[in-house]
């Protein structure tokens, strides 16, 4: 018995008898490769040692390819490696290559039946699988060749009573329950949600699905207890409730509940949310044997559902300050324009002005706009070649894009009745800068047009201009009134600026 590690007498007497019993026996190593076999398995074969020793079994017989047959040995040798638990296989249809007596290799089908029994080691590992096998090829032939039902009743009566037809129905019960059993547990590793089997008072994991694994972030758990495998969850209430499920016998829903899980190898914590059901699991008794984790993952549904509601807290306000721009406007322009049709044009104008600022915002989903852009829709009705504009890209919020499209709208309705914009050759630059200690500077300078002196009173439009950026921008803002035309000058924080 090659492979086998026999010492001592009582080693070779067992070598003995294994070699001399008459029922075909034989070993197989967990990767399936002959360690051994007895004179007996030899000649039901019809090999030697040497063709068999240290050969992949499926290498030596398959002659009829991966057949059926051939699938179901292999599954019944590999579930004994992967369970540690003996295999039966009633009835099984295996041919073999022989050599007759002229020496020619022939195919002839056989009929088996099979037991599969795990050899350990000192430490429980299985390291052989003996094989007891029986060759009942002629009994199978002796049914199929009775006619006739009355007589094959006697046959099976001959052969035990009906015994191998019933060992046939056990065999195809059991292999129809492994079908079902792998389709539920290809079922159970591809569900979309996260879940897990965990057992005993340390919550072992069992098993577990992909989705867990991404979850977790580690595909290494089963086998494992929670407090070893997770580590990071022990102080946020996870165990106790796993506890509390075991304790009671009643299941745990939690709903977008916070989880903050190492998901990334030298990485900090990761905050995750999910839906989950602790359903406890039951033994025969009633007992509460484990706990079956099942959930989602809805980190994202909780994200958005907090960044609409941010949306609509700040659409609140937004309206808010809106509509107190607007009366705003309406009561600074009604001061200053006592006719009607004076006040209506001047009226319409403005709230157009905030209205471009809005449609810009709107585009960005309120997320902001950026500062050429502004400038830009404000003064594009007086001919982009008579406004240059020269800076940076700079994003603006919100509040500041809306105060700035007011500022340049009243200034280029000035330039446009006083100012450059009103003489056919006036031009009006504007550059912006930001400077490395953390401020924006604008200069609107106009030339070309006519000399402009200080108005001898203030304006809605001047105050509007000087409150927007003092108290809305928390700038400051310089009007100088030249030959060359007017120089605004206005410095405000980048961070009032800046989305």
């Amino acid at each position: 018995m090659k492979h086998l590690e026999l010492s001592g007498e009582l080693a070779r007497d067992i070598a003995l008898a294994f070699d001399a019993s008459p029922n075909p026996y034989m070993l197989l190593t967990p990767d399936l490769r002959y360690a051994g076999m007895n004179q007996a398995y030899l000649d039901a074969v019809g090999r030697t040692r040497d063709d068999l020793v240290d050969r992949p079994i499926f290498d030596v017989f398959d002659a009829a390819g991966e057949s059926a047959s051939v699938t179901q040995l292999r599954r019944s040798l590999e579930r004994v490696v992967a369970t540690g638990e003996r295999d039966h296989l009633a009835l099984i249809h295996y041919p073999i290559e022989i050599v007759d007596a002229e020496g020619r290799t022939l195919t002839e089908d056989r009929w088996w039946s099979a037991t599969h029994t795990p050899v350990r080691n000192a430490t429980g590992e299985v390291v052989y699988i003996l094989q007891h096998t029986q060759d009942v090829t002629e009994l199978e032939r002796l049914r199929r060749r009775v006619e006739g039902d009355e007589d094959r009743s006697a046959v099976d009566s001959m052969m035990g009573g009906n015994v191998l037809a019933r060992a046939q129905h056990v065999q195809e019960d059991n292999r129809r329950l492994q079908s079902e059993r792998n389709r539920l547990l290809d079922i159970f590793l591809q569900t979309p949600g996260f879940i897990a089997v965990l057992t005993g008072p340390d919550h072992v994991f069992q098993m577990h699905n992909r989705a867990y694994a991404d979850l977790v972030g580690r595909d290494d758990l089963d086998g494992r207890p929670l407090r070893d495998a997770l580590p990071e969850v022990l102080d946020q209430g996870f165990l106790n409730l796993l506890d509390e499920v075991r304790r009671t016998g009643e299941a745990f829903q939690g709903r977008g509940v916070p989880v903050q899980l190492a998901r990334s190898r030298g990485g900090g914590l990761e905050t995750v949310y999910v839906d989950f059901v602790y359903q406890p699991l039951r033994d025969g008794d009633g007992s509460v044997a484990g706990v079956f984790v099942q959930g989602h993952d809805v980190t994202d549904a909780v994200l958005a559902d907090r960044r609409q509601r941010l949306m609509i807290d700040e659409l609140n306000h937004r309206v808010k300050n809106t509509l107190a721009t607007v009366q705003s406007i309406a009561m600074q322009t009604a001061r200053t324009n006592v006719e009607p049709e004076r006040f209506a044009e001047s009226f319409q104008a403005r709230l157009l002005a905030l209205s471009h600022t809005h449609d810009l915002l709107t585009r960005s989903h309120w997320e902001g706009a950026q500062l050429h852009d502004v400038l830009e829709h404000e003064t594009e009705a007086h001919g982009r070649q008579r406004v240059m504009l020269n800076g940076p890209a700079v994003p603006l919020q919100p509040s500041a894009a809306l105060s700035l499209g007011m500022i340049f709208h009243e200034l280029a309705t000035n330039a446009a009745k006083y100012g450059a914009l009103h003489a056919p050759q006036g031009r009006v630059l504007v550059d912006w800068t930001h400077s490395p200690d953390g401020w924006l500077a604008i200069v609107w300078r106009e030339t070309g047009g006519p000399p402009v002196i200080a108005p001898e009173r203030r304006g809605f439009g001047s105050r509007l201009i000087e409150r927007s950026v003092r108290h809305d921008l928390g700038g400051e803002i310089e009007m100088n009134y030249g030959t060359e035309g007017l120089v605004a000058s206005m410095t405000f924080p980048a961070e009032m600026g800046r989305s």
